[in-house]
């Protein structure tokens, strides 16, 4: 039989469209928070910052009590700086920042992903969208700098809903955000699970991105 026409396709983000590469273990990128932290009023050392937002998560995603939990990021950091501010500060606003010092601190690698990027091209009469395990808070960014952002019709993030993939209610989210049903949409991505798996449990066509890459010819 051969797949139903595609009305519609929906990107997994980084390993798919984006090439990224962190290290949130590395001390250093702890050392280089906490410094940038002393001028926005923080005092906190390196290494009480690395154990404490490791902690503060994995208290978080516990206390959501949902199979495949998600949290903010920057609600993590708000705490910690609130916590351990000097003087008076906007916790939320400096959350935010923090978290986006963090991603810069941890960031080792950041590009797109050419062969995916001619598939955007490839697909750029149809409604597209993203859905990632990211975090809004430095994921649209680094999508907008690297020009991807506004490629699309819509981004997801597992931070906006407090739920990652493989639930099915992201995949549905998207849906309803497309306009299509589930056989006319086509999802692309690299992780087996989450962009191929689950997303054909709900009827939708689904190719590992080195597929689709070889199927598109790109």
């Amino acid at each position: 039989m051969r797949d139903p026409p595609v009305a519609g396709v929906l990107f997994d983000c980084y390993g798919t469209l984006v090439d990224v590469l962190t290290d949130e273990r590395d001390i250093e990128t702890y050392r280089c928070l906490s410094r940038w932290l002393i001028y926005q009023g923080v005092r906190i050392a390196p290494e009480v910052l690395r154990d404490l937002y490791t902690c503060r998560v994995e208290e978080a995603l516990e206390r959501i009590g949902e199979p495949h939990p998600e949290v903010r990021v920057e609600e993590i950091f708000a705490d910690i700086c609130a916590e351990h501010a000097v003087w008076r500060v906007d916790t939320a606003l400096l959350g935010a920042e923090s978290a986006r010092a963090f991603r810069a601190a941890s960031l080792r690698r950041l590009g797109v992903i050419k062969k995916s990027e001619r598939l955007l091209d490839l697909f750029s009469g149809k409604k597209t969208g993203i859905v990632s395990n990211g975090q809004r808070v430095f994921s649209e960014q680094e999508m907008r700098m690297l020009g991807l952002y506004d490629r699309l019709g819509f981004v997801i993030f597992s931070s906006d809903l407090g739920y990652q993939k493989p639930d099915p209610r992201i995949y549905a989210a998207a849906l309803g955000r497309i306009g299509l049903s589930a056989p006319e949409v086509l999802f692309i991505g690299d992780n087996p699970e989450n962009d191929v798996d689950a997303p054909r449990r709900l009827g939708m066509q689904a190719l590992h991105v080195e597929e689709a890459w070889m199927r598109y010819g790109v």
